[in-house]
């Protein structure tokens, strides 16, 4: 199956996965957990309402913070409607609460849904679930339910809207503990708003992030095209390559922008926008990486192609952007809840593995490079490669301590408690790469001195060479008296002649 197909079927399949802050529900049935039968309805970080306005009206960023349900229905089939049925329960609640939720009789197994032993115990009533006031705030978490009559297929639950007056991680479950509804299903949404707009907690800094990253790269985008302008006689392949990646950075970091304000603003994320978003960035990184692996093997430097590696080196570049398109098409396409991304690790794993081998490959190949230029004392190329590896070098040394510190987060971060500075982790990423493109971009820029790191023919079959034809051989002892060459010999002897005769022309004349 080629690449274009597969990245198709992934597209259409997220096309009919939920979107926005919008949450909808189209029919998903109860899973059972424990004793009780759930349906996940959303979980996103809410900052509080702002003082002075917890009414609602038409403006998005109006100050208020809610949570409504509008239109919540649940179905049952005919064949399992001649009975009245328990509660259909909806439990709105912030992390911090979690505990209020179920319970356990005499220190036993804890359930959710509220058992006999429980019943005697006066703390609950059997067949609902169980919860307790928190101890912040009495009047949380919000519990409430609809229920079946016999004969009934349809219940809906009364519309309402919750106002959120404290900053936390918000959790929303449908449940119930009725055996006989586990054909129950659910359709209808609710709306999560924030203070600004519709745009979850944990993502919201990240369009102003995003509006940043935008104009940093017009900074450095005014910059590059101005030299290239200015010096385009002296512009070799290398630049080429340094120009499409910054002009995908720039469209990159636009529509994340764009696609981040038109979720906040309506509430549902524009899927198409999410696309060429992910697309543009997954380009960008995949260019970016094979023009590092081919600028370490010195492709436009010290040799004019890849000779027998260019196969190798597309075959790298496809399977790697393959892999991070659909890794990021799934993470960020059709994202409902406000939750740290847990993709699979059959996604995970190829994408990593890749781009293990990606850095493997480039400093093997900038080793052997280096050791090139050194042996053939190529000095200005060689100043300019090493400075590239010191920046590559850190780049990855940052890049290693920065995973073990996401691991360490998200290990401690299991209910997403610490959701206000997880935007940080994304936003890392893009910094470390637009660092090390500036320093590209400083060590290559088009300038009238640009012709002396490109290519020329006086270095070119030393490189195209295999490495083995390179080893040193320990030089003989020169003698005292200056040798010649024999060509050099000739040539010295046919000038003392020429001498000698004119010598000869003039005791004559």
């Amino acid at each position: 199956m080629s690449v274009l197909s597969v990245t198709c079927c992934v597209l259409l399949f997220l096309s009919f996965v939920v979107e926005g802050s919008v949450h909808e529900y189209r029919g998903e049935r109860f899973v059972a957990k424990g004793n009780a039968f759930v349906v996940h309805g959303g979980s996103e970080g809410i900052y509080s309402s702002k003082p002075g306005n917890l009414n609602e009206s038409s403006a998005t960023a109006n100050g208020d913070s809610y949570i409504r349900f509008e239109k919540i229905v649940f179905r049952r089939t005919e064949e399992f409607s001649n009975f009245t049925s328990g509660l259909v329960q909806a439990i709105v609640f912030e992390v911090e609460d979690r505990e209020a939720i179920g319970g356990s009789a005499y220190g036993g197994q804890r359930a959710i849904c509220c058992t006999a032993d429980l019943a005697k115990l006066g703390a609950c009533t059997q067949g609902e679930v169980i919860h307790r006031p928190s101890t912040k705030d009495p009047s949380w978490p919000h519990v409430f339910g609809v229920s079946f009559n016999a004969y009934e297929l349809v219940a809906t639950l009364p519309s309402r809207s919750i106002q959120v007056t404290k900053t936390g991680m918000y959790n929303l479950y449908f449940m119930h503990c009725d055996p006989n509804l586990k054909d129950v299903v659910i359709e209808g949404k609710t709306i999560w708003k924030n203070p600004t707009g519709y745009l979850p907690g944990r993502m919201a800094p990240l369009m102003n992030f995003y509006g940043f990253m935008s104009f940093a790269f017009v900074i450095l985008g005014l910059f590059w095209f101005y030299q290239y302008a200015r010096f385009w006689r002296d512009v070799f392949p290398l630049l080429n390559c340094i120009t499409l990646v910054i002009t995908l950075g720039m469209f990159e970091m636009a529509l994340w922008y764009f696609d981040y304000a038109e979720f906040n603003e309506t509430g549902v994320r524009p899927t198409g926008i999410t696309i060429w978003a992910v697309t543009f960035g997954t380009v960008k990184r995949t260019v970016a990486r094979l023009i590092i692996l081919m600028v370490s093997m010195g492709y436009g430097v010290v040799r004019p192609t890849l000779g027998g590696l260019t196969s190798k080196v597309i075959m790298l570049g496809v399977t790697f952007f393959l892999a991070s398109d659909v890794l990021e098409l799934v993470e960020n396409v059709g994202a409902v809840s406000d939750l740290s991304g847990k993709a699979r690790l059959f996604l995970v794993l190829p994408a990593a593995l890749l781009d293990a081998f990606f850095i493997i490959w480039i400093f093997k190949s900038l080793s052997a490079t280096l050791n090139k230029l050194q042996a053939r004392r190529i000095m200005v190329k060689l100043d300019i490669y090493r400075k590239f590896t010191n920046a590559l070098a850190v780049a990855v040394i940052v890049s290693v301590g920065w995973i073990c510190y996401e691991l360490y987060f998200k290990s401690n971060d299991v209910y997403n408690e610490h959701w206000e500075n997880a935007w940080v982790i994304p936003a890392f990423w893009q910094v470390l790469s637009f660092s090390l493109l500036c320093i590209i971009c400083a060590l290559w820029a088009p300038s009238q001195n640009s012709m002396r790191y490109a290519y020329s023919d006086d270095v070119g079959e030393e490189f195209d060479r295999d490495d083995s034809s390179l080893t040193l051989i320990k030089p003989s002892a020169m003698p005292s008296k200056d040798v010649r060459s024999a060509p050099e010999a000739r040539l010295v002897q046919a000038n003392k002649g020429a001498s000698n005769g004119d010598v000869e022309e003039d005791k004559t004349a």
